[in-house]
């Protein structure tokens, strides 16, 4: 035996029929059908394809102390007034909008950018929590929320020792 034989694409090619799928429509259906899908799959669940809008989700930090919850959002580029702070039901939700635009004239060209974000964050919090006390700040881009303890739930916190064994 030859050893060019063990290889497949030296070997003589055969005549063989090959079918022209592309003339058949049921094909071109099927390829439109799952190009429809793919996009779907990899544009997001809820989303169009061709939306200028894009999602994104703030990073937060959540501490407690004794008598609060503090909790951080960065949100770079925002301004306060394009975001919104909701407290119900023991969720505070978070929405907002990034609006940028960026451009650039110079006397050979003329540069526009534009980009747009939406996002909307909701977080579950604990019972205990005095609602009429909570208070926002923003600033350089962080928000901070504060949420006040009441006094019963503040006096049923029982620390527990750890006994080494």
């Amino acid at each position: 035996m030859n050893m060019k034989d063990l290889v497949p694409w030296s070997r003589e090619r055969r005549n063989v029929p090959v079918r022209q799928e592309e003339d058949n429509p049921f094909y071109s259906l099927q390829r439109s059908i799952n190009q429809v899908f793919d996009n779907f799959l990899f544009e997001g669940f809820g989303r169009s394809p061709f939306s200028l809008l894009t999602s994104f989700s703030p990073r937060l930090d959540v501490s407690e102390t004794d008598k609060e919850f503090h909790i951080t959002a960065e949100l770079p580029g925002i301004d306060e007034k394009d975001v919104e702070i909701s407290l119900s039901d023991n969720f505070l939700t978070l929405k907002g909008e990034k609006k940028d635009e960026n451009q650039q004239k110079r006397k050979d060209y003329y540069r526009m950018e534009r980009s747009y974000g939406m996002f909307e964050r909701t977080i579950p919090i604990p019972e205990g929590i005095d609602s009429n006390k909570v208070e926002a700040s923003f600033k350089k881009g962080l928000l901070t929320v504060t949420l006040p303890k009441t006094a019963e739930y503040q006096k049923e916190r029982k620390r527990i020792p750890i006994k080494a064994t």
